[in-house]
């Protein structure tokens, strides 16, 4: 297996890739209406959607353009494969958040309007805990080759699971975050708009709204738990690792006002990116005998998931015929 950690990445370009995400944050939460509850259109959300993926390939070709110019054509193609694959598998990983926010949503009656700023802040938290964990995770497989392993009998059961559990909607009721939330803090009665906190009687109580957000940032380390490994099977450098992980996170939300009313449309998606994860978790099993190239990962990945959203389509429209 290859386990070269080594990142083709200078500090500039980190510190490049670090300052263009703060300027987007705060492009979202002071310019672009972040701080002003407004039901998301579809419209809208598809733009941002649209900007996001051509802002994830502009990089990628400003990646190969670099390296092809400092480390030589092979290093360039060989890095640009590896980003444009992790960056697929990541954001196709990440369409499994939506059913999730749909469901905590739905669950506690979070209107339209006042989704957005909790998903804001739900990004912010995501960027963050994702950094810790792939900075921790490239840390332990340089240190800890045979880790990757370990990553891939996860992946692979994982994947089983999902397949196994694609039609069961989680009990909201019986998650154990949720439980010790209301146990331990003053949660107000009713929505109090975007507020997670309000003062009452000299005493502050946390609102539902607090709630969702805390389900929502423990969501995202359930899925971060299974997304990272998942792109180490493809890359073990660091920058790599990170810059598809965040543009995927950064687009997270823009994805989920798009596909918030059309999601049951897709209801076969969760079938295919289990399968990519048994893919992927099986690739890190067979790399001391047979190491899966980049561009046929890619390839697979791409009809696993082109399958099962076909496979949706077609299902829903005989559903409705």
């Amino acid at each position: 297996m290859n386990t070269a950690a080594t990142s083709i990445s200078e500090p500039w370009m980190w510190a490049a890739f670090i300052a263009f995400v703060l300027a987007m944050l705060a492009l979202d939460l002071f310019v672009f209406g972040g701080k002003k509850a407004h039901k998301v259109s579809v419209r809208e959300a598809g733009a941002w959607t649209l900007a996001w993926v051509s802002l994830a390939l502009a990089f990628n070709v400003g990646l190969w353009w670099h390296l092809d110019g400092t480390a030589g054509p092979a290093i360039a193609e060989q890095k640009a494969l590896e980003f444009l694959t992790g960056y697929l598998i990541e954001w196709s990983l990440s369409v499994d958040n939506v059913f999730v926010f749909l469901l905590i949503f739905a669950a506690f009656h979070v209107k339209p309007e006042y989704q957005r700023r909790v998903l804001i802040y739900g990004v912010l938290g995501a960027i963050v805990l994702r950094a810790i964990m792939i900075l921790a995770g490239a840390w332990v497989v340089r240190e800890f080759a045979w880790v990757l392993y370990v990553f891939g009998v996860f992946l692979v059961v994982t994947g089983i699971r999902m397949l196994v559990m694609a039609e069961k909607e989680p009990d909201l009721e019986k998650n154990p975050v949720l439980r010790f939330a209301r146990r331990h803090l003053r949660i107000s009665d009713g929505h109090h708009g975007e507020q997670f906190s309000v003062m009452k009687d000299g005493v502050r109580y946390f609102t539902p709204l607090f709630l969702v957000l805390i389900l929502i940032e423990t969501s995202d380390v359930v899925f971060a738990v299974d997304s990272i490994p998942a792109i180490f099977a493809i890359t073990t450098d660091p920058f790599i690792v990170f810059t598809s992980n965040i543009f995927a996170i950064m687009g997270l939300r823009a994805l989920y006002f798009l596909l918030a009313d059309v999601a049951d449309r897709f209801h076969l998606l969760k079938y295919g990116l289990a399968m990519v994860l048994t893919f992927i978790g099986a690739k890190m099993l067979i790399a001391p005998w047979y190491h899966v190239p980049v561009a046929a990962s890619l390839a697979i990945v791409a009809v696993l998931i082109g399958s099962s959203v076909a496979a949706s389509l077609i299902a829903t429209r005989q559903g409705a015929k």
